[in-house]
């Protein structure tokens, strides 16, 4: 089998053992195989970086994976949106997964990527093992990196926001406004995003001159109980913050209902900020005021360039921070008792 130029599902067959049939279950993802046979054709299918790719050379692509850890976030229906958009534009399809940080299910993805022959995977912050980093590689898929959780393990594109000045900008419209103790919630410290956040946060206090007070930084995890506890925490200080940052809009969502289950105004006596801009969050109750992640538009420059990789076009930048905005509304005012 090495010796032979195209790897095929017989060839697979013959030195598994079993008959072609079962390794087409397996590589349709079928469940009735046995576990062991399954493990012993799946690894084989890596082993020879077997991939079923009908398209001719030069047909356009026809399939993209769209991979995220989670899916219980309007944030990931931002990107899904944006990516959609550009693939239904281009007469592609798009396949959703959720690996959640599992072994298993992103061992399955990788099974169910080489049967349908995809043409192409975004991955957003999803972390995969270095196997399956090898196994893409070997596949020879094109791929894209959204807001990579750290330095990619890939040589691949990645797509990201500009998050310290983000932060920057986020809290220094709450100096500005004559805040001096404000709290942070913070977000995963695994993800790059989430540090470049909290970086942005200490360079505006630094640069205001006003000292960074490390009981004022909480950690959080991007969800809104999160964003409960980390205020909770936060407002039982002895000075507790007169404004909250928090680095997710759905963390800032949990630190309002945590002000007003205290009977604390928003922002009359406590001002909060998020981040990303989700689109109910000018609905919310005072509108938030929040930083504007581009999720939608992430989500099209993505899709864009892993179709131009797919096409064997070059990219025009291995690194794409597309610019955040401060979006000011109704959930921000100057501290009590501030002059003016």
């Amino acid at each position: 089998m090495p010796g032979e130029r195209k790897v095929t599902i017989t060839a697979i067959a013959r030195e598994a053992g079993v008959s072609v049939p079962t390794v087409s279950r397996v590589v349709n993802g079928r469940s009735d195989v046995a576990p062991d046979t399954r493990a012993r054709v799946e690894e084989l299918l890596r082993q020879y970086g077997y991939r079923r790719r009908p398209s001719a050379p030069g047909e356009r692509a026809a399939l993209l994976d769209l991979v995220f850890n989670d899916l219980d976030s309007p944030w990931a229906v931002e990107i899904i949106r944006g990516v959609e958009e550009v693939a239904h534009s281009s007469g592609i399809g798009t396949v959703v997964s959720a690996i959640h940080d599992r072994a298993g299910a992103a061992r399955q993805w990788m099974t169910n990527l080489r049967a349908r022959a995809s043409d192409g995977v975004i991955l957003v912050t999803s972390v995969l093992e270095p196997v399956l980093h090898k196994e893409l590689h070997r596949l020879g898929v094109p791929i894209v990196v959204v807001d990579p959780a750290g330095a990619p393990a890939l040589a691949a594109p990645t797509i990201g926001a500009t998050n310290w000045a983000g932060g920057m900008a986020a809290t220094e419209h709450l100096l500005e406004l004559g805040h001096r103790r404000i709290g942070f919630i913070a977000g995963p410290p695994r993800l790059l995003c989430s540090r470049a956040r909290l970086d942005g946060y200490r360079a505006a206090l630094e640069s205001a001159g006003v000292g960074l007070r490390e009981e004022l930084v909480v950690p959080g995890d991007f969800y809104h109980e999160s964003g409960f506890t980390g205020c909770e925490k936060l407002m039982s200080l002895d000075e507790p913050p007169t404004a909250l940052f928090a680095a997710s809009d759905q963390m800032a969502m949990g630190a309002m209902e945590a002000l007003r289950r205290r009977g604390l105004r928003v922002p009359q006596e406590v001002s909060v900020v998020g981040f990303d801009d989700l689109p109910e969050m000018r609905w919310s109750a005072p509108p938030l005021t929040t930083v504007r992640q581009p999720l939608a538009e992430m989500g099209k420059v993505a899709a864009r360039t892993v179709l131009r990789q797919a096409r064997g076009e070059e990219i025009d930048s291995p690194r794409v921070e597309l610019a955040t905005e401060l979006v000011v509304r109704s959930s921000t005012a100057p501290p009590p008792g501030a002059a003016g």
